[in-house]
């Protein structure tokens, strides 16, 4: 190859490779969707769930004893617990870029690209099935139906994405 050689990418570029000089691409490198970050599992995924759940659990209620009235215990596990977990599954992801369960187990959160943490919009809409357990009665049935939806579309899936990070256009949860 001499100088001023077009390859397929361009002037400079090798035939077939994406660097000047003809050179492959560093492993790893590139626009390959998470780099090498291996997608976090069914299994790791839900026992996170589970953590914070518990977590946004002790959260609700240390608050429903000290700031709410025993008035509306209804308004109080339902309304509340759902926008406090809603709340706190974006706080976490946006800012961190994973909740505490999910780091405990070695799990982030990244954005479509793979690499950066989703952005607020992302987040809430990834999120936005928790806002189900605020439905009155059928709530807790959608919720469940949610997961479900969930954790098939994620065991199916050769990236481990569920329908909720397909409707976040993307997002990704991988192996720390």
């Amino acid at each position: 190859m001499t100088t001023g050689d077009f390859g397929p990418n361009g002037p400079g570029y090798g035939p077939g490779y994406g660097q000047p000089g003809g050179y492959p691409p560093p492993q790893g490198w590139g626009p390959q969707p998470g780099g090498r970050q291996k997608p976090g599992g069914l299994g790791r995924r839900f026992w996170a769930r589970v953590l914070d759940g518990v977590l946004v659990g002790i959260v609700a209620f240390f608050l429903s004893l000290f700031v709410f009235s025993d008035d509306y215990p209804f308004l109080v596990t339902g309304l509340f617990s759902g926008a406090l977990t809603f709340g706190y599954f974006v706080l976490f992801e946006v800012a961190q870029g994973a909740t505490p369960g999910k780091r405990l187990l070695g799990l982030a959160v990244h954005g479509p690209d793979g690499v950066s943490r989703p952005t607020a919009s992302q987040s809430a809409v990834r999120n936005s099935f928790t806002l189900l357990a605020v439905v009155p009665y059928l709530g807790p049935l959608l919720a469940f139906l949610a997961y479900v939806v969930i954790a098939v579309t994620i065991s199916g899936s050769p990236t481990k994405q569920g329908k909720h990070d397909e409707l976040a256009g993307g997002t990704r949860v991988t192996r720390a």
